[in-house]
């Protein structure tokens, strides 16, 4: 471990910074992946019991209006890194797993902001923000990437667990790697004589339903091509037993002189779900229920770990997710089937890739032992947010004309007053929350039967009153006419040049 964390260790030598080390405290966001509102206990379900999450919630401050950036994962964790509208940037969207760095190195993130105020940094699991140029090279250093947007310290998954390459990447190489077995991707063509979930159906242990079939690797069929590199292929069992023994490696080194900052992100509950063998069969819920387990499971191990070694009432720990829940995201493993018994939207509409309320709103806490008093709270936050609030927390600067806002007191739970507005994006589709209040605007395009668009072809501005309808179903904009023209008045300021009519008769309505 010493070898990999050379460059961090090299940090940790230099003089402490006079406003660092014990004067702020550690901070710690932990990202899950696709996890549902409803997926937590602490905001009421009774069929799925996180209670490590749920310390959390209890302990600090419990939000019932957070929201992710973005109701699919690229976007969001853009959002988060940045300070920064992912709609804003043409290419924040889901990116393949070969994809170029999406965030330019020149851009002020997160990382940077904590690395001047003299906190190590470290990023360890889920990525999926790019990595290099274009065209990567995966049998040599990858550059730009996590280095260069501020992180002493990276262990990562390029993309996401159903892409290809299934390896880790440690501070831009790939770890584990024979150089005697090179790697090779593709996301356009098959490598000759590779099997492929197409033409190999026998070889899988996981079946596909939409999307997954490119290379079969430990049995699962994922998306785009990939052969060699077998020393470096990930074990999608062990996968967070794998992620928390190195988030115990990074906190055991950097806590010694310097308070540090780890974004931490949970590959969980993500497709494909392989829960470790201690977590298999253990809700009933089937593989999408028993990762919820395990990745509670994973969070309980961090706080254990801080509480071993006397950080936790000097560390800052946000949870949340990119996105909200999704059932059927490319796999057959039965998790449609478990919606009558458990739902993850919590009773909200819509979910991953919608603009309804399911798509961001998710699970959202901010616990500070000792310091935070516990509380419910419901401020409308936003992740994106986190920047400029954690920035006033450290006494740091940040440059103008970011979309972060500074709400550190609600995130501290001193009060419970939060944005006034907010513009929702899904899959380039962009809505507006202001205050209680949902703004959906008309959108062309094919209806979906789960997520995403599934109004069809919608033709009217839509309205609704979360605080009376939360999980929309009753449009109010006819009712409400003057106040929907005033919310979407403040949402065509808000996007400007980005938010682009279909028909000119939506210009008249």
């Amino acid at each position: 471990m010493k070898k990999e964390l050379s460059a961090l260790s090299a940090l940790l030598l230099l003089p402490v910074v006079a406003s660092g080390a014990r004067k702020h405290p550690n901070v710690i966001i932990i990202m899950a992946d696709d996890l549902g509102w409803g997926d937590v206990s602490a905001y009421g379900n009774r069929t799925l019991s996180t209670p490590h999450i749920d310390s959390l919630a209890m302990g600090g401050v419990c939000f019932t209006d957070g929201h992710a950036s973005s109701a699919t994962s690229t976007p969001s964790r853009y959002a988060l890194l940045t300070g920064m509208y992912p709609w804003k940037n043409k290419d924040a969207k889901i990116l393949p797993g070969d994809a170029p760095l999406l965030v330019s190195p020149q851009q002020f993130t997160l990382a940077k902001m904590f690395r001047k105020a003299g906190y190590a940094t470290a990023a360890i699991g889920k990525w999926h923000l790019g990595m290099g140029v274009g065209k990567i090279d995966w049998n040599k250093k990858i550059s730009p990437g996590a280095a260069d947007l501020g992180f002493d310290y990276s262990y990562l998954i390029a993309a996401t667990v159903d892409r290809v390459p299934t390896v880790y990447v440690e501070n831009g190489r790939v770890a584990g790697l024979d150089p005697s077995d090179p790697i090779s991707v593709d996301y356009t063509h098959p490598f000759e004589g590779e099997p492929t979930a197409a033409n190999h159906p026998e070889m899988m242990r996981m079946r596909w339903s939409h999307g997954h079939q490119g290379s079969i690797i430990n049995g699962i069929p994922r998306i785009g091509f990939m052969k060699g590199g077998r020393s470096a292929i990930w074990n999608d069992t062990t996968m967070a037993r794998c992620l928390v023994e190195k988030v115990r490696a990074f906190i055991d080194t950097a806590s010694t002189s310097h308070p540090f900052f780890l974004y931490y992100g949970l590959h969980e509950p993500h497709v494909p779900r392989v829960p470790d063998t201690a977590f298999a069969g253990s809700t009933g819920l089937g593989p999408r229920g028993d990762v919820v387990k395990e990745a509670d499971w994973c969070v309980g191990q961090v706080v254990d770990m801080l509480r071993e070694k006397g950080l936790l009432e000097n560390t800052l720990i946000i949870f949340s997710s990119d996105n909200g829940p999704v059932l059927d995201d490319g796999y057959q493993d039965g998790s449609r089937g478990t919606r009558k018994l458990h739902d993850p939207n919590g009773g909200l509409r819509g979910g991953k890739y919608s603009l309804f309320e399911a798509g961001t709103r998710v699970p959202f806490f901010v616990y500070w032992k000792g310091t935070i008093l516990p509380m419910v709270s419901s401020a409308l936050v936003a992740q994106q947010d986190l920047l400029a609030s954690l920035a006033s927390l450290v006494g740091q600067p940040v440059p103008k004309g970011l979309d972060s806002e500074n709400h550190l007191k609600a995130f501290l739970g001193k009060t419970d007053k939060g944005r006034k507005g907010y513009v929702v994006e899904a899959q380039g589709r962009l809505a507006y929350r202001m205050g209680r209040y949902a703004l959906l605007p008309p959108y062309k395009g094919p209806k979906t039967n789960e997520t995403g668009n599934e109004l069809g072809n919608q033709t009217n501005w839509l309205l609704y009153d979360l605080s009376t309808d939360a999980s929309q179903q009753h449009d109010i904009s006819v009712q409400r006419l003057g106040l929907m023209w005033k919310i979407r008045r403040a949402f065509i300021r808000a996007t400007g040049p980005h938010y682009h009519f279909d028909t000119e008769a939506e210009k008249l309505q």
